[in-house]
């Protein structure tokens, strides 16, 4: 099956990565060097009224999510692992001047929210590429930590994504730009995800996995749940659709993994997903675990990533050692 956008008579472009190892982040827009000042309206910040390479030229450690409160939560439990001065409660917001999106910088790490959904993360990438390649960051690591639905796997499972894939089971992300399709790569860092899978086998407390996730544009109909508003397929339809993506694949589904994954490879980021699932969509569509368990399953891709920071940075002590 195809996209009936692919399909159309608008012209189809594939976009390619043409990284040259540099570390710097860099970016794809020549009108960048001829703007006087760039204003990263959506995070309250600019090139003339802040100094971004003060500000945030040690970051080596990017992490996303959906919820601004768990990126605060994630912020607090980061400046806690990495052992630093003062009370982990009082990291300031960096965007509070804004409503869009929340940023905290916790030593090399930044934690920043994207809310829900492609169109909602890909505003807040495009800033905050903007934002790491003005402040002359080099060498940066930058995963997504999220929610998911899972595809015939425990609920509380954690997934790495090594490929992200379209509702099509494309490992594609086309975007329209003007009246073209372009489409880009969505590939992700395989040594990264690999490197999260030997982290997790220390971490005894939930099963973490790789496999392919598939992002897709809505949370009901999109994703083949049969308790929207709206419902055009039955229950037959919904479960021969959702065991060939498990055939291909799929272990988890999500509403952002394409365009990060895209986005990200283009500029030179090495860049990861990892995403609990809540349920498991082959047995039902409704979340219904209590608010205490969705707690701990939401905390699962905290430690693993905490995990990973700690080791890069050399502060990792395994237990039981001295």
């Amino acid at each position: 099956m195809t996209s009936a956008v692919a399909n159309s008579s608008k012209p189809v472009m594939t976009e390619r990565k043409n990284c040259t190892g540099n570390e710097l982040v860099y970016v794809k827009n020549p009108h960048l060097d001829s703007m006087d000042e760039d204003i990263l309206y959506h995070l309250d910040l600019g090139t003339k009224t802040h100094n971004l390479p003060a500000m945030f030229g040690d970051i080596k450690f990017v992490c996303v999510g959906g919820s601004p409160n768990r990126m605060k939560a994630f912020a607090q439990f980061m400046h806690k692992e990495l052992g630093l001065e003062g009370d982990e409660k009082d990291v300031k917001d960096i965007c509070a001047g804004t409503d869009r999106y929340c940023m905290y910088k916790v030593g090399p790490v930044l934690s920043i929210s994207h809310g829900m959904g492609i169109p909602s993360i890909s505003i807040m990438l495009h800033e905050l590429i903007k934002l790491l390649h003005h402040a002359k960051c080099r060498d940066v690591t930058i995963i997504r930590i999220g929610t998911s639905g899972g595809l015939g796997i425990e609920p509380g499972s954690v997934v790495i994504t090594d490929t992200a894939v379209d509702s099509f089971f494309k490992p594609q992300f086309e975007q329209v730009i003007l009246d073209r399709v372009v489409v880009r790569s969505t590939e992700l860092d395989n040594g990264l995800a690999e490197e999260l899978l030997e982290c997790s086998k220390e971490i005894k407390d939930f099963p973490t996995l790789i496999g392919h996730t598939m992002c897709t544009y809505d949370f009901y109909e999109g994703q083949g749940r049969l308790d929207g508003a709206l419902c055009s397929f039955s229950n037959e339809n919904k479960l021969e659709y959702l065991k060939r993506a498990y055939n291909a694949g799929i272990r988890n589904i999500e509403m952002e993994s394409t365009v990060f994954a895209a986005m990200c490879r283009l500029c030179g980021l090495k860049a990861a997903v990892v995403c609990v699932t809540l349920l498991n969509r082959l047995l039902g569509d409704q979340i219904q675990a209590s608010h205490e368990v969705l707690l701990d399953y939401q905390q699962r891709p905290q430690r693993l990533i905490s995990m990973f920071i700690k080791k890069r940075l050399g502060l990792w002590t395994p237990e039981g050692s001295v």
